[in-house]
């Protein structure tokens, strides 16, 4: 015997099924919040050690909203204000803060992101050695498929501790490569840290970084968001302009690390 459901049954069952779908495509959070930790063999930024290749511990947090503007802060241990006695307390840490706006120019695939960005070096300055660290830059970039061209710009008069230097620039080439479908990605970089004021043309130098990355997520679900890499740089500096390896660590450096975002 085959039963059938009563008219009402059914009219009810029909009359709740919009109700249903609408609630199955409530619209998307236009808000999005993420964070990030990594262990490094050592802190690289611009070429340069920032922890006489000693490891660090790195981590930030991320706000975007789907109009394209954004705000996060980012952290690492240093140690080259303590190595070179230009800090007399603290110098041990760089706290950055950061906010733009980044989009789509129409349909043509290209990118670009404006913005501002602090870095900030808690402690008290060595007057004698090297002025207050902090830093603001404001910065413009572009992306197309794998590559990408940032244009950072100095607004204080003391950049990263040098004096009399608003107006210094640094300009960074990069692309990163998928291949194929192995989760690996090839990475390549190239910049130009150009400094202004009578006198710091000497801090002036390029840099260059061969890097490969390595997505874990491919082992599974558990390892979603991590990421493994390798990475080695170089830079033209030396002893006569002032980065000595006892203070930034040798010019050719391997470095290691495993970074998590959630």
């Amino acid at each position: 015997m085959k039963y059938a459901l009563p008219t009402c049954a059914v009219l009810a069952l029909l009359g709740s099924a919009p109700v249903m779908a609408e609630e199955a495509a409530a619209p998307a959070s236009p808000h999005t919040f993420t964070a990030n930790v990594g262990v490094f063999s050592q802190y690289i930024f611009r070429g340069i050690s920032q922890t006489n290749e000693d490891p660090a511990l790195q981590g930030g947090f991320d706000y975007a909203h789907a109009s394209g503007v954004y705000l996060g802060t980012w952290a690492s241990n240093i140690s080259w204000l303590q190595d070179g006695d230009y800090y007399k307390k603290g110098g041990s840490a760089e706290i950055d803060f950061y906010g733009g706006y980044k989009n789509t120019l129409g349909d043509t695939g290209v990118g670009y992101d404006v913005g501002l960005l602090y870095y900030w070096y808690p402690g008290n300055n060595n007057p004698a050695s090297l002025a207050n660290a902090d830093t603001l830059e404001a910065y413009g970039a572009l992306s197309w498929k794998w590559f990408t061209a940032k244009y950072s710009y100095s607004l204080l008069d003391r950049t990263f501790g040098t004096r009399n230097s608003d107006g210094t620039w640094y300009v960074d080439l990069g692309a990163a490569v998928p291949l194929g479908d192995t989760g690996l990605t090839a990475g390549a970089h190239w910049g130009r840290q150009h400094y202004e004021g009578s006198g710091n043309g000497i801090y002036s130098y390029s840099d260059w970084r061969v890097s490969l990355a390595y997505d874990m997520g491919k082992l599974g679900s558990k390892f979603a968001g991590s990421e493994l890499g390798v990475m080695y740089t170089d830079n033209t500096t030396n002893t006569v302009s002032g980065y000595t390896p006892n203070v930034y660590g040798s010019r050719e450096q391997f470095t290691g690390y495993i970074k998590r975002t959630f």
